[in-house]
């Protein structure tokens, strides 16, 4: 079976390693490229410190352990308290958001709209605020064998907390279907095909041809000068998958991640994610874990959610 572990401190780990460089360049990266991790750069904050990207993420799978289900009340109170008291951050105090997550979840504390319709539905909202939190819902799916549908689903309300549109739903789509193959052990090549075979008629012609570099062509043939890493969630999951795919280590992809420029904290969780579930725990360098910020926190909350998954799949 599969570590919990393996996958979340990967995006620990590929977040903290992109807080200094976001909104660098690649040219300046090109010409400069960092290969440790670095504290205080475009964030006043120490070296092995994440962001939202993971703070969203392990609010998600704290109510799961509380509530054992995806109670999307609670993890809307948990995103309240990320907010307002600093819940769920390396230091005590957020110091990174997404507009588009903020103003969903301010909607949502002003008791202005239920939980699965206070994310936006405007197609500017597409940015990867729900891609870069969604990986708990692979996990589950994956123990529980779910089916397509339940996929779907889940992995639409989950998003739907923060970004409604159809093409925000479809990269996390995309991501946890590619994850749960992984984790399933197929190779990274294999898990890419599959992917492109899976039955995507829930979504509107205009928003499958989005995805057309990932699904019709493939992604990781292209030249770096074709992948761009903003923060637009198609650019952050083809940026993810292209690392991904050519990648041949943990290090490298994180490394490879990183040094896009621009949204390097999401691109660099989103990468560390596969690439931890793909080389393994033991395959982060021991030098970045012991940077890494609330390092057993966040290995103690991957026990409680890995048992909890066993123990509901009778595993």
């Amino acid at each position: 079976m599969t570590n919990v572990k393996d996958g979340v401190i990967g995006h620990a780990i590929g977040d903290a390693f992109g807080v200094p460089l976001e909104f660098i360049s690649r040219e300046k990266l090109l010409k400069n490229p960092v290969t440790k991790m670095l504290g205080n750069g475009s964030h006043p904050v120490p070296v092995g410190f994440w962001s939202d990207d993971t703070s969203m993420e392990i609010a998600l799978m704290a109510s799961f352990i509380e509530k054992k289900k995806f109670d999307y009340d609670d993890i809307m109170q948990r995103f309240i308290d990320w907010i307002n008291k600093g819940d769920y951050t390396p230091g005590g105090k957020l110091f990174d958001i997404g507009r588009t997550c903020l103003k969903a979840i301010h909607n949502y504390s002003l008791g202005n709209t239920k939980a699965l319709e206070s994310g936006l539905l405007n197609i500017n909202a597409n940015g990867n605020g729900s891609l870069m939190r969604i990986l708990p819902v692979a996990y589950y799916c994956f123990y529980h064998n779910s089916s397509s549908n339940e996929i779907y689903t889940l992995t639409k309300n989950v998003s739907s907390l923060t970004h409604r549109h159809e093409i925000s739903i479809m990269a996390c789509y995309i991501y946890v279907n590619y994850v749960i193959y992984l984790l399933q052990k197929l190779d990274k090549y294999e898990a890419y095909n599959k992917i492109k075979t899976l039955d995507y008629s829930l979504f509107s012609k205009e928003t499958i041809n989005i995805y057309d570099r990932i699904l019709k062509q493939d992604i990781s043939t292209l030249d770096i000068a074709e992948i761009s890493s903003s923060g637009y969630v198609v650019d952050t999951l083809e940026a993810s998958l292209w690392v991904i795919l050519n990648a041949r280590n943990f290090k490298e992809a994180i490394i490879g991640s990183v040094n896009l420029g621009n949204d390097t904290d999401t691109i660099g969780a989103i990468t560390g994610s596969m690439a931890g579930i793909i080389y393994g725990y033991d395959s982060i360098p021991k030098n970045w874990l012991e940077k890494l910020a609330r390092r057993e926190y966040l290995e103690n909350l991957c026990v409680k959610f890995e048992m909890l998954l066993k123990t509901m799949s009778n595993i």
